[in-house]
């Protein structure tokens, strides 16, 4: 399990959202004005997710009033993962992408594949 703390956010950090009871919403920060996330933490439940699309957003409509959570990464995945602006480009080239899926395609693989170049990190 991934290990998360309330910190200032740095370029290209996961960063997540609690929205109700143990179920967070991640994205990956570039900055003040830009965050990137698969839908907004509104968007986690909709039945519909048709519409639900890869956007770009400011960290306080990510955050919605809530607490910033920032990614810790054990020693082993520093070198797993992308460097930063390799993270900021491939969440870039994903904006307007559709296709979200609460189980097999969401917020969390969206900013796995980003880091780590897969869905799931174990």
């Amino acid at each position: 399990m991934a290990n998360f703390s309330l910190k200032d956010a740095k370029y290209a950090d996961i960063i997540r959202v609690k929205i109700r009871d143990d179920y967070y919403h991640y994205g990956i920060f570039e900055n003040e004005n830009s965050v990137y996330e698969f839908g907004s933490a509104k968007d986690a439940f909709k039945t519909d997710s048709k519409d639900i699309s890869v956007i770009n957003v400011t960290i306080k409509e990510f955050l919605d009033g809530k607490f910033l959570e920032v990614r810790e990464y054990s020693l082993k995945e520093k070198f797993k993962k992308n460097k930063p602006d390799i993270i900021i480009k491939k969440a870039k080239e994903r904006l307007g992408e559709k296709g979200y899926n609460i189980i097999s395609n969401n917020c969390l693989h969206f900013v796995n594949e980003c880091v780590f170049n897969k869905k799931d990190v174990k």
